[in-house]
């Protein structure tokens, strides 16, 4: 029997995460990714002994990738509920031990992580963000106890947010403007469309409560200035499922995600650059035939799925004759999220070092005018605020003994601003690490350290393929969200698919595993994949898994 041929190009979580389902509804799929290896933006640096993950850290939501560990062949699983009631009982969030589900744990150990964040204010004091009600509670009292009563109220417009914008509204795909509008007056009544800043503001008074309960968006290049107050979910989607680690870093995830995609039947080939998405005229329609590689091999498909970059995908792999909607105008105009500049750095352990945590978020003097400069002004300014991530806190095994493996990550206007970062990056590097020598996170790091390296948004423009540079896609604002966000299925081609980052529903792991699944569905429907296999649960048996003829002569 012959099956259908799919091809995704890049190995990024959402690019793995969909070639897994596309395995499961029955396509013979192959991903082709440029580097040397997989992950994308989770590409792993091994060096001196020291393990860094290049890009995401924070893992929440286990049972997506529960659910992805459980696809079989030819048994989709997409008409199970998104959120069975096993995941949203009380008490489900795991908080010791495994947090991985039986599949998973066949390929990957996943731990919780608390607290979630330690967030430094630039005065010394800190406040350990975790789900913990007294905590949170307490942890206010103490910093700023005239917002107690505004938490209480955000508390109860978070979780309607997170009820109706992620629950109920998490997993719809917005094909169409008709899709939003319907939508748009629970939206309104929730407050969820105005700026995130501006919705916490109204339930804090104090500009350290205002931040920690709004700083969440730029792990996700988010500016929370402008970022839609719907994303005031991810305060309920933490506290529901809490934030994870996977045991040997985010890379140990991806490569399970590889063997369990490959145990499907899928194939991966590296050092693959593709140089143009195939269009073919039929008629009035443009429907994509495959990949070109750079060496100039054609690799045949019935579909393809693009993992690169939104921008890069339109403006360099499709020819611009084949693109009516997504031309060049429009991709240009999209605001682009910031980027990043991430400094790894492994150093040596001493007694006394003080009590950092796995996650922490160092905050500079200014918030609100720091973020300007970076999304607006796009300047590179003189203070900075940084997410320091030690793994080694949790991992140990990431570091030779003695050690710790570290990366911080800086918030920096994306290659729009013109900044030379060959000129600029090492000094820039330079006073990080002395802020956190001097400034006491880390007393005599300067002398303890035994590699450092870093990477600028020229990285992500010239290594990863980013669109200027960006960290994170398509920025995540009003005006690019939903409908208005890029879309999943390409409005140019047929059989042209989009998936990750910068399509709906947007950044963040969960969000990229999220896009997958509705990627999947997308192409479930064009292709008339036959109902046993979309809806196949492996529990169900053989039969359901043995079901390719609906894929046949489609």
């Amino acid at each position: 029997m012959t099956r259908q041929r799919a091809i995704v190009i890049g190995s990024g979580i959402g690019g793995i995460a969909c070639a897994i389902r596309l395995q499961s509804l029955g396509f013979d799929t192959q991903i082709v990714e440029q580097l040397g290896d997989v992950g994308g933006r989770a590409y792993v640096r091994r060096v001196d002994g020291f393990v860094f993950d290049m890009g995401p850290t924070v893992l929440t939501v286990p049972h997506f990738i529960e659910e992805l560990f459980s696809l079989e062949r030819d048994a989709a699983m997409l008409d199970e509920p998104d959120f069975p009631p096993s995941v949203l009982a009380e008490g489900s969030r795991i908080v010791s031990g495994a947090s991985g589900g039986p599949n998973t744990q066949r390929y990957v150990d996943i731990v919780p992580i608390l607290p979630f964040y330690r967030i430094y204010f630039d005065d010394g004091s800190f406040f350990d963000y975790d789900a913990d009600p007294v905590n949170v509670r307490a942890q206010i009292a103490r910093l700023a106890p005239e917002d107690l009563e505004g938490y209480e109220r955000f508390h109860e417009a978070a979780r309607a947010i997170f009820e109706r914008g992620f629950l109920e509204l998490g997993y719809t795909y917005f094909g169409s403007l008709g899709s939003m509008v319907g939508v748009l007056p629970d939206l309104l009544k929730l407050g969820a469309i105005q700026p995130l800043f501006s919705l916490i503001s109204k339930y804090f008074k104090s500009d350290k409560m205002r931040q920690v309960f709004s700083f969440e968006p730029l792990l996700i290049g988010g500016n929370p200035l402008k970022v839609p107050a719907i994303y005031a979910m991810i305060h309920f989607v933490e506290k529901t499922w809490g934030v994870h680690f996977a045991v040997g870093g985010t890379g140990a995830l991806v490569k399970a995600m590889v063997r369990k995609f490959e145990e499907l039947g899928g194939s991966v080939r590296l050092n693959a650059k593709v140089d143009r998405i195939d269009v073919e005229k039929r008629g009035r329609k443009r429907v994509a035939t495959g990949v070109t590689l750079a060496n100039g091999e054609t690799l045949p498909a019935d579909l393809v799925v693009s993992n690169a970059d939104y921008a890069t995908t339109y403006l360099k792999l499709v020819d611009k004759a084949h693109r009516r909607i997504n031309r060049d105008a429009l991709v240009k105009f999209r605001k682009q999220s910031m980027s990043l500049m991430v400094i790894y750095f492994g150093y040596r352990k001493q007694d006394g070092d003080p009590d950092l945590r796995h996650h922490n978020i160092i905050l500079g003097p200014r918030y609100e005018e720091l973020l300007t400069d970076i999304f607006e002004r796009k300047i590179l300014a003189d203070d900075f605020s940084q997410y320091l991530h030690i793994p080694t806190i949790t991992d140990p095994s990431l570091a030779p003994a003695g050690h710790h493996a570290a990366y911080t990550l800086i918030p920096v206007p994306n290659n729009q601003s013109d900044i030379d970062w060959d000129a600029v990056g090492e000094g820039f590097a330079d006073t990080v690490l002395t802020f956190l020598d001097e400034r006491g996170y880390i007393p005599g790091l300067r002398e303890r350290i035994v590699h450092r390296s870093f990477v600028t948004p020229d990285y992500f423009e010239e290594v990863l393929g980013s669109h200027l540079g960006n960290g994170f896609g398509v920025e995540p604002r009003m005006t690019q969200t939903a409908f208005f966000r890029p879309h999943n299925r390409s409005e140019d081609v047929a059989n042209l698919y989009l998936v990750g980052q910068g399509t709906q529903p947007g950044g963040g792991t969960p969000s990229v595993m999220m896009s997958a699944k509705m990627t999947a569905r997308e192409i479930a429907r064009d292709f008339a994949i036959d109902p046993r296999i979309v809806g196949g649960v492996p529990s169900q048996g053989g039969d359901d898994r043995a079901l390719a003829m609906g894929l046949a002569g489609v």
